[in-house]
């Protein structure tokens, strides 16, 4: 749960960052800290109604709508843009931290190239510029200091000695050297651990990750510890090899030119404050995302856990993301099964009115917002996004576990009380990000509503108050907002006493229009079609993942009959003397624009209680899977106590094309998870059929003798250890087939010593597994149910041991 005490402190440090901007005369930063002010020690109160912030708040949100009535106006002034000399400057200083940083690490090698690249690049600048200007000594004395650290590592590298610089008598540490330049960051990121499950990937795995990593025809490769040490720094500013990104119909519409921060802000800055409110969706269609955003925002403010903002590299010694002045960012996302890293250079698209044509945040000279879409966007193959929702969105942006819920109100099956109390816990305990999605509707009844059809919002907060059940919802457009019951114009829903446990001013909403509203959970089950929720991996103590694919050649196109050769895996939980929780995700991969847009391909996991062996009948699963066109699936389990073993079968809907996919399992208790492995050494296979002379039909029928039968002997080396045996026919599915298997042996009484237990006749495909049958001569009867059924058959038979078959 958010503590309230630092939500209070962060409301105090807002406050004065507010004051101070107002005072300057900063009316946007000012409108901005005071609103984030307000919210924080609103957000704290939410969890400790006891603290004495409530009139505070008040006051902040007040003089945001007189500074907001005072903006309107007068023309906001904005400083001056920078030079090409200053963003010069800023380079090499850029290129010269790096280098330092690296210094520090022992990284030597490393560190050369950015020496010297700040050496020639201060070198060429201050040549083009007359003495008089005071940026030409700033280049000379970084190009000094460059040089003297480049001739110390060639020093040392050519004596073999170790480094330990040069300059005056008692030498000139790297630490005062940092300190010397009077830099505020340092790009220094530890080394991650690595992780306590499994160290490495399987050969097939590589293989799997190798396919798809190029997703609409550009590489992103898995996330490694390497990456921390990507080159970020250069002399001239970086431009992505793989060119600029398409546009969707209406950015193209109004494009002007590919601008970098430094074109359009005197000031460019990575994270101004992290906030839901300041994030805001623009053209592109990806409401979803930008949702996304808002509520990873929203959780990274409340919880004090870096979520999105982690994922955003360079990065300073904090691990906090930086600008580069030389246009390069790395951003990590989760996609087809993995993190992985996606490179960005800083151009932005902009409209032929001067705005950026992408999501941005509302804080003039904040990047993070659209740095993060476009690497989305990028590997989802450009701004003319297919559209997604946001329970995907969030896994790429966080890894977190995904779950789709449709909102049935009518159906017995969707407890609405149970499921509200479920998501207000995982939201407030910080376990869960949701998102809600409203489905068609006519122009009239969206108008009238106030609401956006298809189209996604964040859900910030969830309160039980005063016998109401109420969501804070945001339009991830930043205005337009819900018009009914609980809307800031309903004046006789807003009672004083509801405003107050809320923490919510209607007259202040009245006068400004962020999208965001509260709604009743009534309501929102009467709008809305679907809930996603994206759940904290962390909640479950035991992980772990296997990457694989199944060929198109592999089994039957449709699994209703025979699911044999599905992937199939044994789970085995120990969950000791009390129940486990386990989920399990099935990830399947997409590389093409196309799939993800039209994404036909539906997939499903199904769960048996087989003792962990192969499955081959679809009957009675412990728990079937529905298939569903989405690259995610998730089933949850309830285990009981003890030692307990389940099937998984990965199941897809006529399949055409081989698919790649990933299986990972969350859970309580300890686990093991490996694929189901078949104790069959030696198989066998013959074509044959049944003619009008043999088609006898089954044991009821006086001509069941005058069946095919075959000779099988079982060579076991030691004949006291008993055989695996597994028999499996096919044949046209008109025929309800069956197979008889006796020994040859006889009791006293004339019966056979072994006779395999039989199930029924089935339609067109008949398994029998077979478990500790002893060494010997056996008699194998293929039969169709009812007699004169001529027709092909394919007849298999593998065990343990060696064997033979022949047909008599």
């Amino acid at each position: 749960m958010a503590d309230a005490e630092e939500l209070c402190q962060d409301g105090y440090r807002f406050a004065t960052q507010a004051i101070a901007c107002d005072q300057k005369g900063s009316i946007e930063s000012a409108i901005f800290f005071y609103i984030e002010a307000a919210s924080s020690l609103e957000r704290a109160l939410s969890y400790n109604n006891t603290l004495d912030v409530r009139d505070k708040a008040l006051q902040y949100v007040q003089r945001a709508e007189v500074l907001r009535l005072q903006a309107k106006s007068q023309q906001q002034y904005h400083g001056p843009l920078k030079t090409s000399q200053q963003n010069n400057l800023e380079k090499a200083e850029f290129l010269l931290k790096q280098g330092l940083c690296e210094d520090e690490k022992d990284k030597h090698t490393e560190a050369l190239p950015l020496y010297t690249d700040a050496v020639q690049l201060c070198l060429d600048i201050s040549k083009s510029l007359p003495d008089s200007d005071p940026l030409k000594a700033q280049f000379n004395n970084l190009a000094k200091k460059a040089l003297e650290r480049a001739e110390d590592i060639k020093r040392m590298q050519s004596t073999g000695n170790k480094y330990v610089g040069t300059g005056s008598n008692e030498g000139t540490s790297i630490t005062r050297a940092v300190a010397g330049l009077n830099f505020t960051e340092n790009n220094s990121t530890s080394q991650g651990k690595p992780d306590k499950g499994k160290p490495k990937y399987t050969p097939e795995e590589i293989a799997v990750l190798r396919v798809t990593s190029k997703i609409n025809g550009k590489m992103y490769v898995p996330w490694n510890d390497i990456d921390l040490k990507e080159r970020f720094a250069y002399p001239v500013c970086f431009t992505d090899k793989d060119g600029p990104l398409a546009l969707s119909p209406k950015q193209r519409s109004n494009f002007e030119q590919w601008v970098r921060p430094t074109d359009i802000y005197e000031d460019p800055e990575m994270i101004y404050a992290i906030s839901s409110f300041s994030v805001k969706q623009t053209v592109v269609s990806d409401c979803s995302f930008i949702s996304s955003l808002a509520i990873s925002a929203a959780y990274e403010r409340d919880f004090k856990k870096r979520l999105v903002t982690s994922i955003i590299y360079p990065q300073n010694r904090d691990g906090l993301p930086m600008i580069n002045p030389s246009g390069k960012y790395m951003i990590k996302l989760w996609l087809n099964g993995t993190a992985r890293k996606v490179i960005i250079d800083d151009t932005l698209p902009m409209g032929k009115d001067g705005t950026l044509q992408c999501a941005h945040s509302t804080n003039r000279n904040e990047m993070w917002v659209s740095l993060i879409e476009k690497a989305y966007m990028k590997v989802m193959g450009g701004y003319d996004f297919p559209g997604s929702n946001s329970s995907i969105d969030l896994h790429a942006l966080t890894g977190w576990i995904p779950e789709r819920m449709s909102i049935k109100k009518n159906s017995s099956e969707f407890n609405e009380a149970l499921q509200f109390d479920r998501l207000m816990k995982g939201l407030r305990h910080g376990d869960c990000l949701i998102t809600v999605a409203t489905g068609n509707m006519s122009d009239i009844e969206a108008d009238r509503a106030g609401l956006v059809p298809t189209h996604a919002y964040a859900v910030l907060d969830m309160r039980k108050v005063m016998g109401h059940r109420l969501l804070l919802l945001k339009n991830p457009w930043s205005h337009l907002r819900w018009k009914g019951k609980f809307s800031e114009r309903d004046e006789s829903s807003w009672t004083p006493e509801l405003q107050r446990a809320l923490n919510y001013d209607r007259k202040s909403a009245l006068q400004h229009d962020n999208g965001v509203f509260w709604i009743a959970w009534e309501t929102l089950l009467h709008f809305y079609e679907v809930i996603y929720m994206n759940w904290n991996p962390k909640l479950f103590a035991h992980r772990f993942t296997f990457h694989s694919k199944w060929e198109a050649k592999e089994g039957p196109v449709k699994d209703a009959y025979n699911i044999g050769d599905n992937p199939q895996y044994r789970l085995e939980v120990n969950s000791g003397a009390q129940s486990a929780v386990v989920w399990i995700l099935l990830t399947r991969h997409i590389t093409k624009k196309e799939d993800f847009a039209e994404n036909k391909e539906f997939i499903t996991v199904h769960v048996y209680k087989t003792d962990g062996k192969r499955v081959y009948y679809p009957d009675n699963p412990y728990q079937e899977g529905t298939k569903i066109n989405s690259p995610f699936y998730l089933s949850k389990l309830n285990v009981p106590a003890g030692k307990q073993r389940f099937t998984l079968i990965v199941s897809q809907y006529e399949k055409t094309n081989t698919i790649y996919y990933t299986l990972k399992v969350f859970s309580s208790s300890e686990f093991r998870l490996s694929p189901v492995v078949d104790p069959y050494k030696h198989e066998k296979t013959v074509k044959d059929s049944w003619t009008a002379k043999t088609a006898g039909g089954c044991p009821n029928y006086p001509t069941f003798s005058s069946n095919p039968v075959y000779s099988l002997e079982l060579k076991s080396p030691v004949t006291s250890n008993p055989a695996e045996v597994f028999i499996k026919m096919l044949a046209p599915k008109q025929f309800s087939i069956g197979v008889m298997l006796r020994s040859v042996d006889r009791t006293p009484s004339g019966k056979p010593t072994y006779e395999a237990p039989f199930e029924s006749y089935r339609p067109g495909f008949f398994v029998m597994q077979l478990s500790g049958v002893p060494a010997g001569s056996y008699q194998l009867i293929p039969s169709t149910f009812l007699p004169k059924q001529e027709g092909p058959y394919f007849l298999t038979v593998a065990a343990s041991c060696n064997f033979s078959l022949t047909r008599l």
